[in-house]
């Protein structure tokens, strides 16, 4: 009220309006009133209501393995919800027709211990038909690099000395492959494009097992879509609600 009287008056002309009492009258008032007592929290409060939240699975889960002989002792070691996880996955047969819906995501982690085929060496480890297997190659769900990537903190124990143990610089030294290599360079990662593509030994694997999938792109008639074909490209109307 001393900064500004201008504002002052026309706020007491608009509560005298209101049949308001000034507010000097009303602190005494104010200040005597008991407080209001608390509200009883009812049983629909979130604060007393306990809630089931899902797991959500980490890009290398305890059950995650980089190769063949971790699998049994990282499903051992590892709690009874997530063990439950990884046993419960569903029979596998073909990639093809596309399911309803997805699965789960499993993406799981290899490390090749001497030289391999792709196709073979991914069957073996993760216990999946070699028919499956060669679906997830050709459908782009299975990428390779020369040297294993650093695990993340979260990591299980048994993944962290495998991957100290395929990184030894002794070892590295020793493959013709990354020769010339930075670890950045040798570490990108790249699609396998064939089951019976060679892997040298110490290198590692990245496979989805249960890829995203888009039942949308085999409703639609592609052919109809074509706008222009060329030697070097083929242009496409791509229709809504399609993934590129």
């Amino acid at each position: 009220e001393k900064l500004n009287p201008a504002a002052a008056r026309r706020n007491g002309e608009a509560r005298g309006v209101l049949g308001l009492p000034p507010p000097t009258a009303m602190a005494p008032a104010l200040a005597a009133a008991p407080p209001p007592p608390p509200r009883p929290l009812l049983s629909s409060s979130p604060l007393l209501t306990t809630h089931r939240i899902p797991r959500r699975r980490r890009r290398f889960s305890p059950t995650t393995h980089l190769d063949a002989a971790a699998t049994a002792r990282a499903t051992r070691a590892a709690d009874p919800v997530e063990a439950l996880t990884a046993t419960s996955y569903p029979a596998y047969d073909r990639l093809l027709p596309c399911p309803s819906k997805d699965d789960p995501p499993r993406i799981e982690h290899l490390v090749a211990r001497e030289d391999e085929v792709a196709g073979d060496f991914i069957s073996r480890s993760l216990n999946l038909p070699p028919l499956y297997v060669a679906d997830l190659i050709r459908f782009g769900a299975v990428y390779y690099a020369l040297v294993a990537p650093q695990p993340p903190p979260y990591a299980a124990p048994e993944h962290v000395r495998i991957f100290r143990e395929v990184t030894e610089p002794s070892l590295l030294r020793q493959r013709a492959s990354i020769k010339g290599k930075t670890v950045r360079e040798a570490q990108k990662t790249f699609r396998v494009t064939d089951p019976s593509q060679h892997l040298e030994a110490g290198t590692y694997l990245r496979v989805h097992v249960h890829p995203k999938r888009f039942p949308r792109c085999y409703e639609i008639d592609w052919k109809s879509r074509v706008v222009a074909t060329t030697d070097d490209f083929v242009v496409l109307n791509k229709p809504a609600a399609t993934s590129v």
